[in-house]
């Protein structure tokens, strides 16, 4: 058993120190940029209640699902540019892209909208991927994933239109946009190089601003390289009022599903009117290291997943 164990983690050499190279080039990549990284608790007294993320209880308490609401009182006190890399929890993810502890790389700019994050993933990305070297592209299970930038931005209306089976408007009615979105659009996505699949329904971004041109249109993206999601980003909402609606709605739908039901994070909410105009994006580590590991299994990539400790 023990034996196995170390064969196990000596396996994992190679997965390991690429690892270790990709986040030492994400941090000089924030550095240059002139952001200030900053460390925030992982354990809080409220997560940001959303309809399906489950939180792990820590006593009276919370492990993060996200470091988002502590980050952005940092924003609302005057912190401009600000990433972190920290450890976040989510209750019954295990799968092969899946782990219930999981590392993510998170980063927000005050005075800007979600575009100039989709500026930032082109050249950290393509930065990372030139310190593992690969220049321009990378092998991705026998496919050549090109990192040539600008890359394709698409919206998710036209996305349905083009993969699925039925308009976003209809699956939202019909309650099965997830899983449209997961079965039949997301394996095409990012094939040949990446995607940015963005403009969602309003409903579908729980924490985002609303395009003022059309109410129904959440200023929200996600990138996607082959076929994986990778990372997720919002136009920040500031309203405080129009955000405790939000979460109201989120918890009357946990009650409903019969859910475990969150307080509400009085002090992010008390402190949200004062945070400028500001854009945050969380980018999965682990899955960026899936990427350029070239492996389809997240366990490949980290040092112990919870069915080996």
């Amino acid at each position: 058993m023990i034996e196995a164990d170390s064969w196990r983690l000596a396996a994992r050499a190679d997965a390991l120190w690429l690892r270790a190279r990709m986040i030492r080039e994400i941090r000089r990549f924030f550095f240059e940029m002139g952001f200030l990284e900053v460390e925030t608790p992982v354990r809080i007294p409220a997560p940001a209640p959303e309809s399906h993320i489950d939180t792990i209880a820590s006593a009276e308490w919370f492990l993060q699902t996200s470091p988002e609401l502590c980050m952005k009182r940092l924003l609302a006190a005057g912190y401009p540019r600000i990433f972190q890399i920290c450890k976040c929890f989510r209750a019954g993810e295990r799968g092969d892209r899946h782990l219930p502890e999981f590392t993510i790389l998170e980063w927000y700019r005050g005075g800007t909208d979600y575009r100039t994050l989709m500026g930032d993933c082109e050249v950290l990305i393509k930065g990372v991927a030139r310190e593992l070297g690969f220049d321009g592209a990378f092998p991705r299970q026998g496919r050549r994933i090109r990192l040539e930038v600008p890359w394709e931005r698409i919206t998710v209306r036209d996305a349905f239109l083009r993969f699925a089976s039925m308009t976003d408007a209809e699956a939202l009615r019909r309650d099965c946009f997830d899983e449209i979105l997961a079965c039949e659009i997301e394996p095409r996505l990012g094939m040949e190089a990446p995607v940015f699949l963005y403009e969602y329904p309003a409903e579908l971004g729980a924490l985002a601003r609303v395009k003022e041109t059309d109410p129904g249109i959440a200023e929200r993206f996600e990138l996607y390289i082959a076929g994986l999601e990778l990372a997720n980003a919002f136009s920040e909402l500031t309203d405080a009022e129009e955000q405790r609606r939000r979460f109201e709605k989120a918890l009357e739908d946990r009650r409903r599903d019969h859910r475990p039901a969150y307080p509400m994070p009085e002090r992010f909410l008390s402190t949200l009117s004062q945070m400028p105009p500001s854009a945050g994006i969380a980018l999965g580590v682990d899955r960026l290291a899936m990427l350029f590991a070239d492996t389809c299994r997240i366990e490949d990539v980290v040092a112990f997943t919870p069915e080996s400790l």
